[in-house]
This record gives structure tokens, C-alpha cells and sequence, in this order.
């Protein structure tokens, strides 16, 4: 739903205008009790450093009470087998983080990488303090291709750069994405889907160790559909997250299922 014309860097709001209504459409309450993106995360890219600022005013205007931020996604890796969104580093350059700091003016920034770039996002997050960080699908871990079948020393890499990520306190983490085939799973090949059971069993190991990095308040547990869809339901996703947590304390559970994602992105804030 980006605007198909007018200059590339507002397109983009165009999104946000489509969601806001559809939002407006479930407030109204004549579809139902739910109310749909109470908060509002779009596109803008930061590597237009300070001039990021106009295109953050007229997402703004497009949603005046729901738009609470950005996604803007930065995986690069020298594998050609890798789907890369951005340039080599981008992270570090000036322009990129002049954009950040124009967005940490009251706003988050949502963002993907692969795990290798984990320290680069860490140094990132470091020199833009004020900026609250969601990092999406447990930090970018990636078993298939060149990181196939090397479990020993990518899930090494990969906890290291969690860990160094987990010790920037305004870094948030969203547990999921475990059903992209990137993760390595066959779950996508079955002829009979797997269940929640199993499913939680397969995740464990690695939201447990993302939750004892990053604490519970500072992650939340997310469906990442439709990409995850070609492993599993929405409905075995969610119970298996209800079976994986039902260690935790009431509070906790409350906290990765809920209270999390409503301070990052301020949606007790949002007025409907």
C-alpha cells in the first residue's frame, strides 16, 4: 500500500494511511471487541540521516494516534545464498545514525539483521541511547545454507551476539520467526503439520537462553505471520508458547505475552 508516485522516501506513508484506517474501522466496534494495530510501526529509511525528519512528520500525520515507530531492516551478509536488505555496515555510517537520533525524538526503531551482525548492532545501540530498539526474530539465526549444518559454531556466534545485544538496556527482543525456513527446521517439508507439544520442545533451547540474556521484561513473544505459516498454524504457535512458558512466574508470562510490547511500543498511550 506505499503511494505509487511522489518522491521514493514518502511513499512509504501510504502504508501507514491504509493501516490507520483499517484500525479506525476495528475501534468502531462493528467487528468485534479486538482493536486491531492500536499501534502502528512503518517505513522510513535512516540513511537519509537529518532529512528523515520530514518523512517521520507525514507518517505522523497519517496516524496522529497510533503511528509509534519504524521498521527499518539491515541484513547484509557476503553470502550471495542470503537475502540482503542493505549495504555492507550500515549501521556505523553517519548518515544512518543521524536518522536514528532524529527518531529517538519520541519514536522506536524496529529492525532485522543476520546473527554475524549482531556486535555491529550492539556498537550501534550503544551510540544511539535514547533510541528504544526492537529486534526482531531472535536476533537473525540463520542454520541452512552457508550456515547449515555448522550448529556448533553458528549457535556460538550467535549466543555471543545475543548476549553482547541483551547487555544494551534499550534493546528489546522479539521471540519468533522460528517457523521461517531459515531456522533450519524441516517443519515447512512435513506432510502433517507439527504440533504445539513438539513445537515448544524444538523452541526452548533457544527462547530460554534469549530470555535469561535479555530478562523477561525486556523480551515479547511474536507470531511473525504469514512467513511462519509454512510450518505451523497461528493456533499451534500460540499454544506452544503457552506450553513453553508455563514455567515461568504469572507476572513473567504476563510480561513476555503482554506488558513488554506495550511499554516498547506505548500502546496504553494510544487513544482511539
Amino acid at each position: 500500500m506505499y503511494r505509487p508516485a511522489g518522491p521514493a522516501e514518502m511513499r512509504p506513508v501510504g502504508e501507514v494511511e491504509f493501516v490507520q484506517g483499517l484500525a479506525a474501522a476495528s475501534a468502531s466496534g462493528l467487528y468485534g471487541p479486538c482493536r486491531a494495530a492500536a499501534a502502528i510501526v512503518g517505513h522510513a529509511d535512516l540513511k537519509l540521516g537529518d532529512r528523515v525528519a520530514s518523512v517521520l512528520e507525514a507518517l505522523q500525520a497519517a496516524s496522529p494516534n497510533r503511528f509509534r515507530g519504524i521498521r527499518h531492516t539491515v541484513t547484509w551478509d557476503p553470502h550471495p545464498e542470503i537475502a540482503n536488505r542493505e549495504t555492507e555496515g550500515v549501521l556505523s555510517t553517519a548518515d544512518y545514525r543521524a536518522g536514528a537520533r532524529v527518531l529517538a525524538r519520541g519514536l522506536s526503531l524496529d529492525t532485522g539483521v543476520v546473527f554475524p551482525q549482531l556486535p555491529e548492532l550492539a556498537d550501534f545501540a550503544k551510540a544511539v541511547p535514547d533510541l528504544t530498539i526492537i529486534l526482531n526474530h531472535l536476533g537473525g539465526l540463520t542454520r541452512v545454507g552457508p550456515y547449515g549444518s555448522r550448529d556448533d559454531e553458528v549457535l556460538g556466534t550467535w549466543r555471543s551476539g545475543i548476549a553482547a545485544v541483551a547487555a544494551c538496556p534499550n534493546v528489546n527482543l522479539k521471540l519468533g520467526g522460528i517457523g521461517m525456513p531459515r531456522l533450519g527446521f524441516d517443519w515447512h517439508t512435513r506432510e502433517k503439520p507439527i504440533g504445539s507439544e513438539e513445537l515448544a520442545a524444538s523452541m526452548a533451547p533457544f527462547m530460554t537462553y534469549c530470555i535469561e540474556r535479555f530478562g523477561p521484561d525486556r523480551c515479547m513473544f511474536e507470531s511473525n505471520f504469514p512467513p511462519d505459516k509454512v510450518s505451523f498454524s497461528h493456533h499451534v504457535l500460540f499454544n506452544a508458547l503457552k506450553r513453553f512458558s508455563k514455567g515461568y512466574s504469572a507476572s513473567e508470562r504476563a510480561t513476555l505475552f503482554h506488558d513488554t510490547a506495550v511499554r516498547a511500543y506505548r500502546i496504553s498511550d494510544v487513544k482511539l
